[in-house]
């Protein structure tokens, strides 16, 4: 990998509602490499669109407050930007896929116009240089016939077709950064896959540093080099992917593990859902959020929150069971998971 590109420092954001002030994210950190692809897991109303969105500026200036923190591309910090100065970067130098493909796409326009709108913008190419960037786009996400599609509507595609239209329009500008938000949510498992697949494959073409917001392990195993698991606002553990699936230290991702149903599974072997829901982040308490729902929950977790424990140089987690006055616990797994490793504990 390569330098950090992007770095996430701190970051509080919350929301003026009827109801009073809604802290959607608090105390977000992470950094992005060259190259790297970063997970953001978590339930929704964890905040991870959240903070998506503030990174590109996104959110809505009336109800929301950043009330601390940084967010640091190429040294600099986009939350001083201004809309012109954030304009010359999105697209350009960030780009953002979302959920659903028909709400980033306008139906009255046809396909190949709404690509060569970004580059005209920002590269300043003539009608006919445009056109063939945008044609080679389409080529490069796998559109088959793409002089005819550039003058179809959003209409006249199929939900992967569109999502891959959505996918070249981020790319049109040459990003460096490429966050995708659930993606592949809306579409089947043979065109997610497929999906899937093209951002590997642009990214190695590319070099693009990619962040993926999922709730979806699947997507995680097949995509991140790194993952950053969120809760109720927060980053409760991050590590590569391969400490996440194979050495997970948070109660929280065990219990996204062990929810997982796994294509080879026992079927005498039941699924484990985390009991409860999400707490509401306007009305939290002291401690550590997750304590409710944790079967491992102690007296001290609903006084005081955990600091984080650097459990390797990639792997961090905020969890009391880390601190050695905890008893110790064995790490649950499911024998027959596709992504066990060895048992350990944890605590003591």
């Amino acid at each position: 990998m390569g330098e950090t590109i992007l770095s996430v420092k701190d970051l509080h954001v919350s929301f003026q509602t009827y109801n009073g002030i809604v802290k959607a994210v608090r105390g977000v950190s992470f950094d992005l490499k060259e190259g790297e692809t970063l997970a953001i897991v978590g339930e929704s109303g964890s905040g991870k669109s959240v903070t998506a969105k503030a990174v590109m500026q996104l959110l809505p200036k009336e109800t929301t407050r950043v009330e601390k923190g940084s967010i640091l591309y190429q040294d600099e910090d986009l939350l001083t930007f201004h809309r012109k100065e954030m304009q010359k970067v999105r697209g350009r130098e960030i780009s953002m896929v979302f959920q659903d493909p028909m709400t980033s796409l306008n139906p009255t326009m046809k396909i190949g116009k709404q690509i060569m709108e970004g580059l005209r913008k920002h590269h300043q190419l003539s009608k006919k240089e445009a056109y063939d960037r945008a044609k080679e786009l389409l080529e490069l996400v796998g559109i088959s016939n793409a002089d005819a599609r550039m003058k179809a509507y959003p209409h006249q595609f199929s939900g992967g077709m569109r999502q891959r239209v959505v996918i070249a329009m981020a790319l049109a500008c040459h990003p460096r950064v490429l966050i995708a938000d659930e993606p592949t949510t809306a579409l089947d498992v043979t065109i997610q896959a497929q999906i899937l697949d093209l951002m590997k494959e642009i990214q190695e073409k590319t070099n693009t540093s990619i962040i993926i917001i999922t709730h979806d392990l699947g997507v995680v195993a097949n995509m991140a080099d790194r993952v950053a698991v969120m809760y109720a606002g927060e980053i409760v553990e991050t590590g590569t992917l391969e400490e996440m699936f194979y050495e997970p230290r948070h109660p929280y991702t065990w219990g996204l593990l062990q929810s997982m149903p796994q294509l080879h599974q026992n079927r005498d072997i039941p699924l484990m859902p985390i009991p409860g829901s999400p707490p509401d982040v306007s009305s939290l308490h002291d401690g550590c959020p997750f304590a409710p729902r944790c079967p491992y929950v102690m007296s001290v977790c609903h006084s005081h929150l955990p600091d984080y424990t650097q459990i390797s140089e990639t792997h961090t987690v905020t969890c009391w069971l880390e601190d050695h006055r905890a008893p110790e616990v064995e790490r649950p797994y499911r024998p027959d998971s596709g992504y066990r490793g060895k048992s350990t504990t944890v605590g003591g």
